[in-house]
């Protein structure tokens, strides 16, 4: 399995495990799995698609092989890369002795040369030609618009149709998409892993409607009880000017929004159902999409999201070294630290701490988090507006607005790495210690690594804010740990407008 930490391979892993499969899964990370509740049932091999070594050692013994993996429009050079990719994994596979390759890739328009495509559509039929082309029995499934909770096309449908209830849309809400439910999606691929050796083919898989965007928009209002939505279609707004509109709009940013909306431009709609005659569906399947929308809503209300858009790597997010090395290595290191007593058990300190972020806010200045995250959606980045995956609890490799969980020792250690656009590599470390007489103490540490000049200007321009946002952050985490042994009150109240009520209260 590749692409176990993405929102595909991250649900379809523990349906394989429930039809009985072992799994071994081929991950850059380790530790990004280390909080999944079925870590402890899987094989873990470190290495990238790109490496022959890694995939070599992925695939001994295998008997099929997932290619769950996309580089989604990251960079100039994304096609070379996925070619690169594809031809490492079929080439590895053909060796192992695997006996089945299975991947999902996107529905191409019917009569539409593949030079005409988009560069992600056109990318993703490329690795389908190459896997196919392997010499090991490959089935590729081709999606449009998979309506699950936490997926891009359904966060981009969401966001859009319940944020404007008057819209200026582009041209593409009138094309003819063929949704598919995300559970259907992942029944399919479990099922392909018992078709036939002499199997080698592509199947377009969709659910039971073709709508245009427009009709899905009003069908999500309807399902969501929201009031008809106004819709005016105009023709000047571009892919790129979509893709900008709609990274505004929602939190899905403009460099992931691009690859997605120029997909919308040809009609996507299934050409052939042949798929039913080797993994047949089961009553009340495929999923209708007044349901699949409805079982995401619920799922999303329910704070039950297993995987979401965000869970794979942002396309040019900043990475590095973990700044714990003790043989630090890259030149500076700056560092804002805070600590501060919480008259409270260390217990009830983690709790405010682990749910940070999204909703909850960021406990100081909020004027000045959303101006930052405003300016990074400004210059292609995530932004502020991610949110979590759940309001509560968080687990490696989990994006929290513009940040992404590097590290958590559940009750002591939260770090985050930044994915905002920064001229250098920055981190923002929490942690929890017991202090005497039942207190507690939080340490901060806010972590920069510039690059070169700009890096350095960029540090000392923005530290003298330090004080107001990572120290009023410090503090006001500690005070709303101390809120809550305290009934509620009209202080709360106010304290709750300002983003520094603590997670328990009013729920």
């Amino acid at each position: 399995m590749t692409g176990a930490s993405g929102y595909i391979g991250g649900r379809l892993v523990p349906e394989l495990l429930d039809a009985g499969y072992r799994v071994r899964c081929l991950v850059r990370t380790p530790r990004k799995l280390r909080d999944q509740p079925w870590a402890g049932r899987v094989e873990v091999v470190q290495g990238d698609v790109t490496d022959a070594g890694s995939v070599a050692a992925a695939m001994a013994g295998a008997d099929v092989a997932y290619y769950l993996v996309h580089a989604l429009g990251a960079g100039r050079d994304f096609e070379r890369t996925d070619r690169q990719a594809a031809r490492v994994f079929g080439e590895q596979a053909r060796w192992a002795g695997v006996g089945r390759l299975i991947y999902l890739g996107g529905l191409t328009p019917a009569g539409v040369p593949e030079r005409e495509l988009s560069p992600h559509l056109r990318s993703r039929a490329e690795v389908g030609h190459i896997l196919l082309g392997s010499g090991v029995p490959t089935a590729v499934l081709r999606a449009a618009v998979i309506i699950g909770s936490g997926s891009a096309s359904f966060e981009m449908l969401r966001y859009l149709t319940e944020r404007l209830p008057v819209m200026i849309t582009p041209r593409w809400v009138h094309t003819h998409i063929q949704p598919i439910a995300v559970r259907d999606v992942l029944r399919v691929l479990v099922g392909c892993a018992g078709l036939p050796s002499d199997v080698s083919r592509a199947f377009d898989i969709g659910g039971p409607e073709v709508l245009t965007y427009l009709e899905m928009m009003h069908r999500y209002a309807a399902v969501a009880g929201l009031p008809r939505r106004l819709i005016v279609p105009v023709p000047v707004l571009t892919p790129g000017l979509s893709s900008q509109w709609v990274g505004l709009v929602t939190p899905v940013p403009a460099s992931i929004a691009r690859p997605l909306t120029e997909s919308l431009r040809h009609e996507v709609v299934c050409r052939e159902r042949d798929i039913e005659r080797y993994v047949p569906s089961p009553p009340g399947h495929p999923v209708g999409f007044d349901r699949a929308v409805a079982l995401a809503l619920q799922r999303v209300r329910d704070a039950q999201v297993a995987t979401r858009w965000s869970s794979a790597s942002v396309p040019g997010a900043p990475s590095g070294p973990l700044p714990t090395d003790p043989e630090w290595a890259g030149g500076s290191l700056y560092t804002d630290v805070r600590q501060r007593h919480a008259d409270v058990a260390p217990e009830a300190l983690w709790d405010v701490v682990e749910s940070i972020g999204g909703e909850n806010g960021w406990y100081s200045f909020p004027l000045a988090w959303a101006v930052r995250g405003w300016l990074d959606r400004l210059v292609g980045g995530v932004g502020l507006r991610r949110g979590r995956r759940d309001a509560r609890r968080l687990r490696v490799g989990d994006s929290l607005d513009f940040w992404r969980v590097e590290e958590i020792e559940r009750g002591r250690l939260l770090r985050l790495r930044a994915e905002m656009r920064l001229p250098g590599l920055a981190w923002l470390e929490m942690c929890v210690d017991e202090e005497g007489a039942g207190g507690a103490r939080y340490r901060q540490r806010a972590l920069f690594h510039p690059h070169g000049l700009l890096g350095q200007l960029y540090w000392w321009s923005v530290s003298p804010f330090h004080a107001i946002v990572f120290g009023g952050m410090a503090r006001n985490i500690v005070r709303a740990a101390e809120r809550v042994r305290k009934p509620a009150s009209a202080a709360d109240d106010s304290a709750a407008r300002t983003g520094l009520r603590p997670p328990s209260a009013g729920r």
